[in-house]
């Protein structure tokens, strides 16, 4: 949401860093999630239901990119002076409070999804869109748009009303749309992914213990086949998953074939019986949470954390504007706070591109001159 955009008292002085910056902005917005957008369209591997909520994030920063960032740029490089007309500052208004909204909702519907994925993986299909996905997804606009929805209505516009200024001039719905957009969701969204962590804690541990009974069995059997046939000299040495020190299995380690058997059943089911077994269990594993949407989990904190850095300052500056009147917060201030959320924007696909492998690669066929690191 734009802060005040203040008329200066000697004429306009234009704003030159403000300007370029915003241009520069704008254009790494646009290209960067017009890219993570593709990447999901075009690439199999990232076709996850995770994704497909990452893609709406994306589809919210371009708008703003595309529908905002123009006009707040044409505001700060004339200085804080708003020269438009105010209905077009009132769409400004609508358009920046619902997608800044959608963003923080659609971070909030990740969340969701992830706690659901990992506390009842079974029944979790990561493949392919469900009506519960679907509904999510459709809330995130829904609410988005009905907490800008006043400003569409009319709200701005009080009498005396100065029209050289572009902001919401409502400060209780200033509070009530920060409250909406920010304070609520915010602390839902840290509560579930404190849920989802400790839950992958307690699947790690389980699979721990699964591994360390597959090798008991597995010793056992080797032990009884070494005591059948004392002379054919050693036994077969143990499968190499449970050759590792478990003290140093990590979860990636355990999950990095998630479709590859057991040791029990390797030696259960010797020959094609063992594949016979192995194929009943296929749809229970599709349904499990597998290596790549682990790595998925371990962004999207990233992407939390980035955007509560960035908008956090903003929202507590602008409902502090709207509580008390009488304090005085410097306009260098709310300018900063202001940039630094549209930022935000901008960040999120380069994390994909730091974190994420699979859309790294996607990133490298466009940007070959990406460094090695990335």
């Amino acid at each position: 949401m734009p802060a005040n955009l203040t008329a200066s008292s000697h004429g306009t002085n234009y704003n030159f860093p403000a300007l370029i910056f915003g241009v520069l902005l704008i254009i790494i917005i646009i290209c960067g999630n017009v890219l993570v957008c593709l990447s999901v369209y075009t690439e199999k591997a990232l076709k996850t239901t995770t994704n497909y909520f990452i893609v709406s994030l994306a589809v919210a920063d371009l708008l703003l990119a595309v529908l905002v960032l123009p006009l707040f740029v044409y505001a700060e490089f004339q200085d804080g002076v708003w020269s438009l007309n105010m209905t077009l500052c009132d769409g400004l208004m609508t358009m920046d409070v619902m997608l800044c909204t959608a963003s923080i909702f659609n971070l909030c519907a990740i969340s969701i999804d992830r706690f659901i994925a990992v506390s009842i993986p079974l029944n979790y299909n990561r493949k392919h869109v469900d009506q519960r996905q679907i509904v999510l997804l459709s809330a995130t606009w829904i609410l988005a748009l009905a907490v800008a929805s006043p400003v569409m209505f009319g709200i701005n516009n009080v009498p005396n009303r100065d029209h050289s200024e572009c902001k919401l001039e409502d400060n209780n719905y200033v509070v009530y749309s920060s409250v909406c957009s920010f304070f609520v969701p915010c602390p839902i969204m840290l509560l579930l992914y404190c849920g989802m962590f400790r839950g992958l804690r307690n699947w790690e541990e389980a699979r721990k213990a699964k591994l360390r009974s597959s090798m008991q069995a597995c010793r056992k059997l080797q032990e009884a086949a070494a005591s059948l046939q004392p002379l054919s000299g050693l036994p077969p040495p143990l499968p190499p998953v449970i050759m590792k020190d478990l003290t140093d299995i990590t979860l990636e380690e355990l999950e990095q074939d998630p479709d590859s058997p057991d040791p029990v059943s390797m030696l259960a089911y010797p020959g094609g019986s063992y594949h016979e077994h192995r194929n009943q269990n296929q749809q229970r594993k599709r349904a499990k949470i597998n290596g790549r949407e682990r790595k998925a989990m371990r962004v999207l904190p990233v992407v939390v954390g980035t955007f509560l850095f960035c908008w956090t300052p903003f929202f507590v500056v602008h409902t502090m504007r709207a509580l008390c009147e009488d304090c005085y917060i410097p306009s260098s201030v709310t300018s900063i706070v202001t940039w630094l959320g549209y930022v935000n924007s901008a960040l999120n696909p380069v994390i994909y591109t730091v974190f994420n492998t699979e859309f790294r690669k996607f990133f490298r066929k466009f940007l070959p001159t990406l460094p090695n690191c990335c």
